[in-house]
């Protein structure tokens, strides 16, 4: 067995594995992570339990092989113009891992502004693309800093539809609604309650339940009984430092703790 397999996986590759688990027996949908962890998270998906799992280069093209971050892939398999892409959004096609500048208990997501939206204290991304991918495919969310600042109470702006919102609305924006996983530096989290608000789904090693709910801005649904964040198996481990991540990208996202 190589050193690599031996060696204590780090906080930010189970970060990675926790976020490839969200695109576990997808089938032939497109990965739209963003951020460095669920970009490599995508990769090892592909190269392990997920091998029908469409990739693009960030930008137009379907890549038929894995390469590392910050490389460009050899195999071209098709063209994703922007109209295509979005015929893919609308029909369901695709589990985007979006960032989130705020979230609340509801799931739902602000990138676009801090503080009265008519006069905000800060300018951020805009409501880019969320409301749409937040209404028609699965859509999940990375968080490589979980602190009372994203997990907030009430987001100042909702760019991201939450549950509530999107039940208030009607079947027509709840019917393909869903956020599977909320994945953060601390731990994952996802809606699976009666009232379809947050709940801790597991911890990485090394945190505890004190330190989310201390670092959570409303009160999570909490188990009795915890689990641990999966471990990444010898192989896993492999891939993400060897193949998808040599240069380790990944420490700069969730550093070691």
């Amino acid at each position: 067995m190589s050193d690599v397999a031996t060696t204590t996986a780090t906080r930010a590759e189970y970060c990675v594995v926790a976020c490839a688990e969200a695109w576990r027996d997808a089938g032939e949908v497109l990965a739209s992570p963003m951020g460095t962890v669920p970009t490599i998270g995508a990769r090892l998906a592909k190269l392990t339990f997920s091998p029908d799992l469409l990739l693009t280069d960030g930008e137009a093209l379907l890549i038929g092989d894995v390469p590392a971050v910050g490389t460009k892939a050899e195999v071209v398999e098709g063209w994703l113009p922007y109209r295509q892409h979005l015929a893919m959004v609308a029909t369901g096609r695709r589990h985007v891992m979006m960032g989130a500048s705020q979230l609340d208990r509801h799931g739902n997501q602000n990138i676009s502004c801090i503080g009265d939206w008519a006069r905000p204290e800060r300018q951020l991304l805009g409501v880019r693309g969320a409301p749409v991918n937040t209404l028609n495919n699965p859509t999940s969310y990375w968080v490589p800093r979980h602190s009372t600042r994203v997990f907030v109470e009430k987001v100042d702006m909702v760019s991201g539809v939450g549950y509530d919102r999107a039940a208030a609305a009607g079947p027509s924006a709840s019917r393909y609604h869903r956020i599977p996983n909320v994945i953060s530096d601390l731990g994952v989290f996802d809606f699976e309650t009666p009232d379809r608000t947050m709940r801790l789904r597991s911890l990485h090693p090394g945190v505890t339940v004190e330190q989310v709910v201390e670092a959570t801005g409303f009160a999570l649904t909490i188990p009795d009984d915890v689990p641990g964040t999966r471990e990444p198996t010898p192989e896993e481990v492999r891939l993400i430092r060897e193949v998808i991540d040599p240069n380790g990208l990944r420490d700069r996202e969730v550093p070691t703790v």
